[in-house]
């Protein structure tokens, strides 16, 4: 009997976008996580609780964070992992 969840495993009958997928899921969800942290931290440090907010609830694989590091607080990639505030 063939139901939906047959393709779903490794082997015979896996087809190649899927696979793909799978190594490629993963990677994306370690990308966000990075730069949500990075943007949440610093908007935090410098009491943006709006952007704190924005950062937490709109989930865009780090696009929107990006921005807020390097767009709105304009910081070089030697202050992102500084713990000294930067106003």
């Amino acid at each position: 009997m063939n139901n939906l969840c047959s393709g779903f495993g490794v082997g015979w009958g896996t087809p190649a976008w899927m696979s793909a997928f799978a190594l490629i899921l993963p990677i994306l969800v370690l990308w966000s996580i990075f730069w949500k942290g990075l943007a949440l931290w610093h908007s935090g440090r410098r009491g943006n609780a709006w952007w704190f907010v924005i950062l937490l609830v709109v989930n865009t694989m780090g696009i929107l964070e990006i921005v807020y590091l390097f767009g709105v607080l304009k910081l070089k990639l030697s202050q992102l992992f500084s713990k000294e505030s930067v106003f």
